[in-house]
This record gives C-alpha cells, structure tokens and sequence, in this order.
C-alpha cells in the first residue's frame, strides 16, 4: 500500500504544480495583452499598468476567454481591432506568457 500512497501523493503534488502553474501563465498573459491594449489605447506608464489591470480582473468574470474577449472587443472596437485580431492576440501572449514563467521556474 506504501507504493500506492507515495504514487497518489506524487500526483496529487503535479497536479497542484500543474494548477498553480497555469495560473501564472494566464495571469501574466492577461497583463501582457492589457499593456497591449493600453498601448492601442495611447496609455502609457501608470495608465497602462493600471488599465491591464482592469483586463486581468475581467478575465476573472466568466470561465474562458469570453470575459477578457469581450472586455477587450468593447475598448478596441472603435480603432478597428476585432474579436479575430483579439483571439489571435491572445494565443501570442499566451505563448509569450508560457516562455515567461517556465523561463522563471
């Protein structure tokens, strides 16, 4: 039973590492596509901070990317950005998010 323990609280430990580490990685994208969308915006410096911080915690509402996306559509729509520039935004920044904090761990 020993073996079996050991295997399950093995598990258990990726599974929490996997989970926390995921977490990371959508949070650092949701900061990098709010800088970009700051950027868009013509905020810069604190403004910018502050607004990807306003995109993080939408992306905080709804499971998904519906949230962020919507969000993001809503201040972006009006300088011609669309939800498939978005989306594709979002799947650069993930993966610049992904090579960030694996880059760390």
């Amino acid at each position: 039973m020993t073996s079996f323990d050991d295997r399950e609280k093995a598990f258990e430990a990726k599974f929490a590492h996997d989970a926390d580490l995921r977490f990371r990685i959508l949070a650092r994208r949701g900061k990098l596509i709010g800088l970009w969308a700051a950027e868009k915006l013509g905020k810069s410096g604190e403004a910018a901070e502050d607004y990807a911080k306003l995109v993080l915690l939408s992306d905080l509402e709804i499971p998904g990317d519906d949230d962020i996306i919507a969000k993001l559509f809503g201040d972006l729509k009006n300088l011609g950005v669309g939800e498939a520039d978005i989306k594709a935004m979002l799947a650069e920044k993930l993966a610049q998010a992904e090579a960030q904090v694996m880059g760390e761990a």
